[in-house]
């Protein structure tokens, strides 16, 4: 029978041997605590981007001047597609931060719950640009903010410069402002209907186009411009005249009546119901008790979307506790247990060079199913096991299993020893007769690695 360890390992960290606290209250002491692993294995965030953006105009400005210089432009070619590599490897240094923290960090949880509010909050790439700017998303307006309130998460991702440019905010302005009026221009909704319909309130929260439009013109007015810092709130495109969002009335000056429609959305019993079942989703099961869910709905609008208050809920709840694995490992979280459970170093991983890297991590995940920051789309990666557990996910990783834990390591563990290591009592007497029966170590681990013990949690 499983310990509460290890039931808190699998369903709250990445897997035995268990690091970290395991009780719900030191869970979630831990999310407001110091944040070491960001320090350990940094990544990039907003002025590294802007930086690179300046270097890659100013490499076509360059270009255009030299026109007819044929020096002038291999120059400016140069100094383009070095940016642009610049730009790749703004990515390639976030995603290993992103491994490391994971295997390295003494405070699991957190990164656990990282992912999923990035997953919530997703700015999906369609260019390599994309890619660098969310990751800044994470780093600003993610990580600082696991355990206060909901509201000024939803606040600093709304107003970051990533979830600008992915849902086209920067291409959204009233139609009778003062700029949309000279030039024409109108209303992108994109941001404004993920707003409710992903961010808060849920597909189903009832509300209707009209509040949509309403919370589009609210919006118009943010935007990104880079030579200014990014973020900038523009007051020639702001629709005039008060919005009103689900019987609301929002008006006045700058960001505030946006803050505040955000802080409102924050705390709205459709966004308590919406995100207390997304979490039982994630963390606990793919079909949670209702009990679960209710408990967690109760208790964020108690405490006003205090995500502390909430995540004790979560950690502490009869239904979390329980032996029985609901949730199906996503291929991140199988590489990064996998890792943890091999001792493989965080620091050999933050500083793997590009090929490896890629050959190892980035590629296999890709094959797994998993593209890293590249989501299908704005509601994130599927939560079903049956997204995951699939013939061709399976079979990449059990090429993963078979073929690169022996890169890794100068030498791999004693499998026995291992597979108690890597599952506790989820090591059943079958899978440690098979484990003693195979032919070679690496066979032997890969065994456990694909078992279904590991792959559940």
């Amino acid at each position: 029978m499983p310990s509460r360890t290890e039931i808190a390992a699998f369903r709250f960290g990445y897997g035995l041997p268990a690091i970290g606290p395991v009780e719900p209250e030191p869970l979630v002491a831990c999310l407001a605590g110091p944040d070491p692993a960001a320090a350990l294995w940094p990544a990039h965030g907003t002025a590294e981007v802007l930086q690179n953006l300046k270097q890659i105009r100013e490499a076509r400005a360059a270009g255009q001047a030299a026109a007819g210089d044929a020096t002038a432009m291999a120059q400016a070619d140069a100094a383009l597609a070095a940016a642009h590599d610049g730009n790749r490897a703004l990515y390639t240094q976030a995603a290993r931060a992103s491994f490391a923290r994971a295997v390295g960090s003494a405070t699991p949880f957190r990164e656990r719950m990282v992912a999923f509010w990035a997953d919530h909050f997703t700015t999906t790439s369609r260019n390599q640009t994309q890619l660098a700017w969310a990751s800044a998303l994470v780093e600003e307006a993610i990580r600082p903010y696991l355990s206060g309130r909901f509201a000024t998460l939803l606040q600093a991702v709304t107003l970051h410069p990533a979830m600008l440019i992915y849902l086209d905010q920067s291409a959204s302005v009233g139609p009778t402002s003062r700029r949309g009026a000279k030039r024409g221009e109108g209303l992108n909704e994109n941001l404004a209907r993920e707003l409710l319909e992903l961010h808060t309130l849920g597909v189903d929260a009832g509300y209707t186009q009209q509040d949509v439009r309403e919370t589009a013109q609210l919006l118009t007015g943010l935007t990104v411009v880079p030579e200014r810092g990014g973020f900038v709130f523009d007051p020639s495109r702001v629709e005039p005249g008060a919005d009103t969002i689900l019987g609301t009335a929002y008006d006045g000056r700058g960001t505030a009546p946006i803050l505040q429609a955000l802080q409102d959305l924050s705390v709205r019993p459709e966004t308590a119901r919406h995100l207390a079942r997304k979490l039982a989703v994630h963390f606990v099961s793919d079909d949670p008790e209702p009990a679960l869910v209710a408990a967690l709905e109760a208790e964020w609008l108690r405490s006003g979307g205090d995500l502390s208050a909430v995540t004790l809920v979560l950690t502490s709840h009869r239904a979390a506790r329980a032996a029985e694995p609901g949730k199906a490992r996503q291929p991140f979280d199988f590489l990064v247990a996998a890792m943890r459970a091999l001792g493989v170093p965080a620091d050999q991983i933050h500083g793997m060079e590009t090929k490896p890297f890629g050959g190892q991590l980035m590629g296999r995940l890709k094959r797994m199913g998993q593209d890293w920051q590249r989501a299908p789309g704005p509601d994130g990666w599927p939560e079903a096991a049956a997204a995951w557990i699939t013939p061709h996910g399976m079979a990449a990783r059990i090429d993963w299993a078979l073929a690169v834990p022996q890169r890794m390591l100068a030498e791999l563990p004693d499998p026995r020893e291992f597979a108690i290591q890597a599952l506790g009592s989820r090591a059943d007497a079958a899978l440690r007769l098979a484990v003693s029966r195979s032919e070679s170590r690496r066979e032997a681990i890969a065994l456990v690695l694909a078992s279904p013990a590991f792959n559940r949690r």
